[in-house]
């Protein structure tokens, strides 16, 4: 009896000493145990990857999320069986405030553990102050709203990007603290709009937002179309040859940008390339602007000093500018699709033997005239001989007194279809317009130099040469149409994304 109580005994220590043995060995896989990240920060519109770790268990089989205040998506995971990694989490808040985002993991022996991550979410910065000078390559976004502290300049060697949809804001300033943009010699601006999503740059006082863009509505709520001299203008300058002479009389390959004080070093432009390139601008709207630093040194709506035909412009409205609506400086840059609309001088002004082409334009009462056409101003070898080019323009006159073309003896243009209408005439019914009366001048020129291809729309009561040169009408270059549409001159609808469009004034030539 004794024996059979040793021998049970015996099976008993074995018996436990196997379960230890068991246990030692790893049999029992354990709970499974899940991390969170420490607590994290995101702005709304934006995204964040969180990392939740674990381990333990019998093998990772799979993982759920859930949120609140927000959207959640596992990126990545382990491998079916893996004791343990990590579960890779991108959340996407919905709104400002507090955020979470819960995982939880199950192992293939049915366990299961859960970790909880804490997201801040701030708003995000829809509206920047800009006081310095652009010294790197910068990106101005889609959504925002860029206030011009000042005159801003895009230094050398650096890329100012715009995104279409941005909106662009320049302070009340005068005098030498006029508001600008101002792109210097060697430096890029890529302002690249799109019909739907153009740049806008325009004044503080204008309540525009980047939300009224993305509605449809490029039009500002509160600011009339014919308010101007709000802030500066957009400058760019560049290295391609122009034509100046200094105030001694002396020839120079390099020139201070009107608009701006002669402090100012970075606005030099001119230079000895044809093909430079000051990056690019399309579909871009410029508004309420023009304020002068003196007498007679006012800023333009878009000033080009010395820009080269490697620089795209296309797609341009000037609106309500205090003076000109689009100046050239010299330079080769050719430009295409252009819109100026009630500016407080010339829609078009070019000088210092520009020996570009402008393609496309449609000019809407214009305070002074239509287009004021200069050529070189030195009897330097810069002074090359070769034209600028005017072509297919539609030009709706309205105010008494206004210029149509304005040329003389030192004009290097040649122009060719052009439609005028909505010509003045005074309280008596007389013509109150006229073309430049410095034409006999220009047409004597012995570089061929020509303006053909002229129609009129004419008021009751006038004729062709009540407006215009006699010799052009003797020569048949200018013909009377019935009305803007059965003449030559642009074709309006590229400008079906304007704010003219969007405020029907377009009307008036054919859109």
């Amino acid at each position: 009896m004794k024996i059979l109580k040793y021998i049970a005994g015996l099976f008993l220590v074995l018996a436990l000493f196997v379960s230890c043995d068991d246990d030692n060995n790893g049999n029992d896989p354990g709970p499974v145990s899940v991390e969170a990240p420490s607590e994290q920060t995101v702005v709304t519109g934006s995204s964040v990857e969180l990392s939740f770790s674990f381990s333990g268990g019998a093998g990772y089989e799979s993982a759920t999320v859930s949120t609140n205040n927000g959207s959640a998506t596992i990126t990545s995971e382990p491998n079916a069986g893996a004791t343990s990694g990590d579960v890779m989490v991108e959340y996407t808040p919905s709104n400002s405030g507090a955020g979470s985002v819960v995982v939880t993991i199950n192992d293939s022996g049915g366990q299961s553990d859960d970790a909880t991550a804490v997201v801040t979410v701030n708003e995000e910065q829809k509206e920047f102050t800009i006081t310095e000078n652009i010294t790197e390559d910068t990106t101005w976004e889609d959504g925002k709203t860029y206030i011009l502290g000042g005159r801003i300049i895009v230094e050398p060697n650096v890329t100012l990007t715009i995104e279409g949809g941005a909106v662009v804001k320049g302070e009340a300033g005068s005098g030498s603290n006029a508001t600008t943009l101002l792109v210097a010699r060697d430096a890029t601006l890529n302002a690249n709009g799109t019909a739907q999503a153009p740049i806008i740059f325009t004044s503080i006082a204008d309540e525009i937002t980047p939300q009224d863009i993305d509605d449809g509505n490029f039009g500002s709520p509160n600011l009339d179309e014919t308010q101007n001299g709000l802030w500066g203008g957009v400058i760019v300058l560049g290295n391609a040859p122009i034509s100046y002479s200094d105030d001694d009389g002396n020839d120079q390959t390099e020139a201070q940008i009107e608009g701006i004080p002669t402090s100012e070093t970075l606005a030099l432009y001119g230079g000895n390339d044809p093909s430079d390139s000051s990056g690019s601008l399309t579909y871009v709207t410029i508004r309420h602007g023009g304020t002068n630093i003196g007498q007679g040194n006012e800023i333009n709506g878009l000033s080009l000093g010395g820009v080269g035909n490697g620089t795209t412009i296309e797609n341009i409205e000037i609106v309500a500018n205090q003076d000109d609506g689009v100046e050239w400086f010299g330079g080769t840059v050719n430009v295409t699709n252009v819109l100026v609309w009630n500016n407080g001088d010339d829609a078009l002004d070019t000088d210092q033997d520009w020996q570009g082409t402008v393609d496309n334009v449609v000019t809407m009462s214009p305070a002074g005239s239509s287009m004021e056409l200069d050529g070189p101003e030195g009897s330097s070898a810069t002074v090359s001989g070769n034209a600028h080019t005017i072509m297919n323009v539609s030009s709706y006159v309205e105010t008494n007194g206004s210029e149509l073309i304005d040329v003389d003896d030192n004009t290097n243009v040649n122009i060719s279809n052009v439609v005028f209408f909505g010509l003045a005439t005074d309280d008596n019914g007389n013509a109150d317009n006229m073309f430049s009366s410095d034409y006999s001048e220009y047409a004597d020129n012995t570089n061929g130099y020509t303006i053909t291809s002229i129609d009129a729309v004419l008021p009751s009561g006038t004729a062709l040469a009540d407006y215009f040169p006699q010799s052009l009408v003797d020569d048949g270059e200018v013909e009377e149409v019935a009305d803007a549409q059965s003449g030559t001159g642009a074709d309006t609808s590229v400008f079906g994304w304007t704010w003219a469009s969007q405020a029907g004034a377009l009307s008036n030539v054919g859109l």
